[in-house]
């Protein structure tokens, strides 16, 4: 099978899947540019609720292929960086579930989902000291958000690997599972998700992410939605929630 993406989508939850197993998930030039038109599809899609970026077996990504840096590395570092920024404004919860190697641009992927959850044999590294490349601005600025400055230099100036326990303890990651455990807790995960207020969610993503111009417009959104009040009713009632608002029907980017 060629080097691709591939994704499905099961009671609310989108998958991808990094498929290039001969070289361990490596990102080629065409893998980079098929995956925003892939999250346009899949965010605009009612029924999902939820992402999960993986890759194929026992490894999620080991960077960008590097044949591809050969004819020019500016213009690689560019797909790398719009499917980068593609998969941060994705308006619903994100998770990568990583086992195996997540180094280089597969560790730019992974920092730019919300939530990082890993096989507790995962190793993280951003390797571009090792090929002589500048990272990108907006790429190091999202380390530093989840890793502080110290960590981000750590990773950025050595390029050497680390591991779960270093991972989850300086905020690179957000829970370390068992072997064998990965795929039962991020499915109990994303079910969960997909359970919850996708406004909540939405306005709780964007204020996260720095956006300090919407109070008044996510204020309307939740006056006109009904989802509070559902969601008053149902604690109550002692039932589950029927949440109606979604991101398919409302301009969250505006």
């Amino acid at each position: 099978m060629e080097p691709q993406l591939l994704h499905s989508v099961t009671d609310g939850v989108a998958t991808v899947v990094i498929h290039h197993p001969a070289k361990r998930n490596a990102m080629t030039a065409g893998m980079w540019a098929a995956l925003p038109p892939l999250l346009d599809t899949l965010a605009a899609d009612p029924t999902v609720r939820a992402l999960v970026l993986t890759g194929e077996g026992g490894t999620f990504c080991a960077g960008a292929d590097i044949s591809t840096l050969r004819a020019s590395a500016d213009e690689a570092q560019g797909l790398a960086v719009r499917a980068e920024d593609a998969l941060a404004a994705f308006p619903k919860p994100t998770l990568a579930a990583v086992r195996g190697h997540c180094v280089g641009g597969g560790c730019q992927l992974a920092a730019a989902c919300d939530l990082r959850f890993a096989d507790e044999g995962a190793l993280f590294g951003i390797t571009p000291a090792k090929l002589g490349i500048v990272y990108p601005a907006s790429s190091t600025r999202r380390l530093v958000s989840l890793v502080g400055p110290a960590t981000a230099k750590y990773l950025l100036f050595s390029g050497e690997l680390i591991d779960t326990e270093r991972a989850l303890r300086t905020g690179l990651v957000d829970e370390v599972l068992p072997e064998g455990e990965l795929d039962k807790r991020v499915a109990e995960f994303t079910r969960v998700l997909a359970t919850r207020s996708q406004l909540t969610q939405a306005a709780a993503k964007e204020f996260a992410d720095g956006r300090m111009d919407r109070d008044a417009y996510w204020a309307g959104q939740a006056r006109g939605s009904g989802d509070t009040a559902e969601g008053v009713a149902a604690f109550l009632e002692r039932r589950q929630p029927r949440f109606t608002w979604t991101t398919s029907g409302s301009t969250t980017q505006g």
